[in-house]
């Protein structure tokens, strides 16, 4: 029975640390957009996850950030065991699954499937959308409760963490705290909530406008997410669209909602 409970507890916990790992385009976590096959325990108590992406040819580069994303969560797991990871049914499985096995890094793998690309840089483009996208949900949801622009901004980190949100808005709130803070290591309970990307203030005057630029991020990441999910739907016959989520067909009619909260 306690072998059983044991096993119930860890597997929750693959299952927590991979929902931690967000499709960096996108921001939403890879167990949400279906890209996770299968994560299970073997019997020696390893782990084997398979994990597929919606297209053939999706970017090496987005494949290497999101396989190094599970890599780390699986290095996090408290029973530290041996795992295994293999890509399918993508241009360059063969390559990664055999580099994997081989012992390589995903640096290593991918060095020479990346070409020139700065993976550096392409990981703080996707961190800066992911600030901006949560920022706006939060934002809004503090205008929902009623409070005025220049109570919003002039919020320090302690206020904030105060602050009172909608449901609908609570996870985005640490999830924003999350970007902030990874953004800005040595902010402070004193140190301004809101802050562009550049460590700009945020005048109350200019909020409108601000947000009608983080606005614009968004409509991008939920457009990509769409097309995404509408691909490996197409591909596989087997990805449910998760409630909430906005279609292709959504925005082709116009009628993506002013925001919404994804899964944290």
């Amino acid at each position: 029975m306690a072998t059983a409970s044991v096993s119930s507890s860890r597997e929750k916990e693959l299952w927590r640390r991979l929902s931690e790992v967000n499709d960096p385009e996108l921001d939403e976590p890879i167990t949400e957009m279906g890209f996770v096959e299968r994560a299970e325990m073997t019997g020696d108590g390893s782990v084997e996850v398979d994990f597929r992406l919606p297209t053939y040819w999706c970017s090496p580069n987005f494949a290497f950030l999101m396989l190094d994303g599970v890599r780390r969560a699986l290095d996090e797991l408290s029973w530290s065991p041996a795992y295994r990871v293999k890509l399918h049914d993508h241009m360059f499985a063969e390559e990664v699954n055999r580099g994997i096995e081989a012992g390589k890094t995903f640096g290593e793998i991918f060095a020479g499937l990346a070409g020139d690309q700065d993976i550096g840089a392409l990981r703080e483009t996707f961190s800066k959308k992911a600030f901006k996208r949560r920022q706006e949900a939060v934002l809004l949801g503090l205008r929902k409760q009623g409070l005025t622009d220049r109570e919003i901004l002039g919020m320090d980190l302690g206020a904030y963490d105060a602050a009172g949100l909608g449901s609908g808005d609570v996870s985005q709130k640490a999830r924003y705290r999350a970007a902030l803070v990874e953004r800005f290591p040595a902010s402070g309970q004193g140190d301004s909530a809101f802050v562009t990307w550049e460590g700009r203030q945020i005048a109350p005057a200019d909020l409108d406008a601000y947000l009608g630029e983080l606005r614009a991020v968004r409509i991008n990441m939920e457009f990509n997410g769409a097309l995404c999910r509408g691909l490996k739907h197409a591909r596989y016959k087997e990805l449910d669209v998760i409630d909430g989520e906005p279609t292709l067909v959504d925005f082709i009619m116009d009628r993506v909602p002013e925001r919404r909260a994804p899964a944290p």
